[in-house]
This record gives C-alpha cells, structure tokens and sequence, in this order.
C-alpha cells in the first residue's frame, strides 16, 4: 500500500512568518494537531512542522508570549518527509527512526501533497505494524551518559 492511498491530501499549510494564532486557529478549524510550513505558497515546499505540543513547550512552558510569536520561532525543522509513492512500511520505518507521530508527504517535485498521522495508519495498517509504530515512536530518545 502506497502512502497517498491513506494519507491526508492537501493539508493546511502556513508560512514561517504566520503569527502562532493563527496558527493555532487553523489547527481548530482543520481539526488537526500538526501543521506543515512551507517556504512560500507558490512552491508550497516544506521547510517545517509545527505542532500544539510545539506551541506550548517552546511558548507558554517557557514563558514566551504565543501571541508575539511566529511558526518559524517554533516549528520543528528540518522537516521529514517522504515521497507519495512510498509504502506504508517505508512510512512507518521512517517514522520510528525519527521518533515522529506525523510524516509530510512530498510529490515528485518536492511540493508538499498530504500528510500521514499515526491514525492513518491506525485505520489502514496490521495490528501489528501499528503497534509497532506506537512503541518506538513513544520510547524516548536514550541520552548519552557522561562520565
């Protein structure tokens, strides 16, 4: 199974300098956790992600105020992504490496065309593979010890 057959087609995107409300206005009304940023909207190439997770830890948690804020000062970069042909289990590899719960999906000419969510493939996966893809992307990164 390739990833467009499950993914979530043209996805909302903003742009770096998108203040983080209407960021999040955007997450409300696409009923969505996760945002793609995209270097400009005439080449709609991903540069980023951002979350409601990043929002709080790099804003509220730090007690920066959001609402001064833009997705370029919080996003996560460089964006991961993958190609629309890839299939279900090179997405969910790829996803356990990077320890991330949703995955932007490129066309061949590097144009962000979807995104795939742990739900996605929730509904399309194995029991098996999904619950693989939980486990690892859930076990926190191990830190190296110094002596």
């Amino acid at each position: 199974m390739k990833i467009k057959e499950i993914m979530t087609n043209a996805p909302a995107c903003c742009a770096p300098e998108t203040n983080l409300r209407e960021v999040a206005q955007l997450m409300v009304e696409k009923n969505c956790g996760a945002i793609p940023i995209v270097e400009n909207f005439e080449t709609n190439k991903p540069v980023g992600i951002i979350t409601d997770r990043d929002i709080t830890v790099n804003t509220l948690a730090q007690g920066k105020n959001a609402l001064e804020m833009t997705a370029a000062e919080v996003m996560s970069f460089p964006v991961i992504s993958l190609s629309h042909e890839a299939t279900l289990g090179e997405c969910c590899k790829a996803m356990e490496r990077n320890k991330i719960r949703r995955m932007v999906v490129v066309d061949e000419t590097g144009t962000c065309c979807g995104i795939v969510a742990q739900a996605d493939i929730a509904r399309a996966a194995p029991v098996f593979e999904t619950a693989g893809l939980v486990k690892e992307v859930s076990t926190e990164h191990q830190v190296a010890k110094t002596v």
